[in-house]
């Protein structure tokens, strides 16, 4: 509930503060005057001089507060026009269990790529993200979409081997250049990961890599673990992206995270944040509060 309320200009609020200073330090001197009996008048008016002191205050504050708009975000509508479209090839076959990356060793390779990937679709708000997941063969986990939420519960549902126990490697990136050929974005990728080389694929090597240039799509790819990953570098190299080697956890979220700068979205410029004003609720009582000074000024 409090993680959606905020002020527009919060600067305002150190107006605060400073009242608070000035009315201890830089009270106004008045002449001093030697009257008899005084005491039965400053009983008569202190209890109304307390009323008085703090309606002043409250004037003061709830004004200072209504200044520095308090509002409530109720959403925010990102314009994907200027997104990127994104498929995230992950590697789902039999050698995805082995469990290298994790300090712990714990979880296996595809449960620890999971999390990152996770971690890396929460930063892409602007982004259209699909998921292809590849081992004998070539499955669409999910079609692009916005939905973040949803795809995430979606790879909490993957597995390894559940394409099978190869490594179609290669045709996993035809599937993707088949999904984004005619999509229209800022620009379009393939994030392909994986942790062997190619041993099942039908589609040569030349022909997706003249299909990526054809529709300018980049191929960034990951391999995990050691082995000669001399296809991924040339994929991403002639498709003018970035290949990475990943020996660990760290190593993998470091990857996405450069990754994810790289190909940055102009999010800035394509959000509409739905809000309620709410600088009238300390306004009124600002107003209240400032009548009641008025009548009990005007009584003494």
């Amino acid at each position: 509930m409090y993680n959606n309320f905020t002020f527009e200009y919060p600067y305002f609020l150190l107006l605060i503060v400073l009242f608070i200073l000035c009315s201890i330090y830089c009270k106004a001197k008045t002449p001093t005057y030697l009257i008899p009996h005084l005491d039965i008048f400053k009983f008569a008016n202190q209890k109304s001089m307390i009323y008085i002191n703090i309606l002043k205050y409250l004037v003061i504050i709830f004004s200072i507060i209504a200044l520095a708009s308090p509002i409530k975000i109720n959403d925010t509508i990102v314009l994907k026009n200027d997104g990127v479209n994104i498929l995230l090839n992950l590697d789902a076959s039999g050698s995805m269990k082995e469990r290298d990356l994790d300090e712990t060793y714990s979880k296996n390779r595809f449960e620890v790529v999971k999390e990152i990937v996770k971690d890396f679709m929460d930063k892409r708000v602007a982004d259209n993200i699909g998921i292809v997941l590849f081992g004998d063969s070539v499955l669409i986990a999910s079609p692009l979409s916005f939905d973040k939420d949803a795809q995430k519960q979606i790879i909490d549902y993957l597995d390894v081997e559940m394409a099978g126990q190869k490594t179609a490697l290669i045709d996993s990136i035809a599937s993707s250049i088949n999904i984004l050929k005619d999509k229209k974005a800022k620009s379009n990728i393939i994030i392909l990961l994986s942790d062997g080389v190619d041993n099942a694929s039908n589609i040569p090597l030349d022909v997706v890599i003249k299909l990526l240039n054809k529709y300018k799509i980049k191929a960034y790819t990951i391999g995990i673990g050691n082995f000669n990953n001399e296809v991924l570098y040339k994929i991403a190299n002639e498709s003018n992206a970035k290949s990475y080697k990943a020996l660990s956890k760290e190593d993998l979220s470091l990857i996405y995270e450069d990754i994810n700068k790289l190909e940055k979205s102009e999010i800035d410029q394509n959000k509409i944040i739905l809000k309620d004003y709410l600088f009238f609720y300390p306004l009124f009582f600002a107003i209240l509060c400032l009548i009641l000074l008025i009548y009990l000024k005007n009584k003494e």
